[in-house]
């Protein structure tokens, strides 16, 4: 017998919803990312699920703030999580670090640092 208001199914309303969730969080991805000015002088650290459309915005200077009162639009790091916690973590992880360990960071993977945003399209 069906509870009322509960769909023709036979996977309860409750248990369909949490599926749909989880379903939803499969293959969701984070970032966290170091972005910088022409010369290199300035670095922004950042956290977001599209890196694509936010490095468009910074390129683009679509938001007030940091970024673009110092002219910041050139990606030189980032890194990809399955998990926002674990991304949160990180990102909190190097905003707390020293200037000169974000450079060491960015040392790490782009020596050149090379904007790296043509690696996303």
């Amino acid at each position: 017998m069906r509870a009322k208001g509960e769909a023709n199914s036979e996977i309860p309303r409750f248990t369909r919803n949490r599926l749909r969730n989880l379903l939803c969080k499969v293959n969701k991805q984070y970032f966290i990312y170091i972005t910088t000015n022409k010369r290199n002088s300035v670095l922004y650290t950042g956290i977001t699920s599209n890196l694509q459309k936010r490095i468009y915005e910074h390129k683009n200077k679509i938001i007030d703030g940091f970024t673009k009162k110092y002219n910041i639009n050139k990606l030189v790091y980032y890194e990809v999580f399955e998990d926002p916690e674990k991304a949160i973590l990180r990102e909190k992880q190097i905003k707390a670090g020293s200037r000169q360990k974000k450079i060491d960071l960015v040392n790490t993977a782009n020596k050149e640092w090379r904007d790296l945003c043509e690696e996303l399209y």
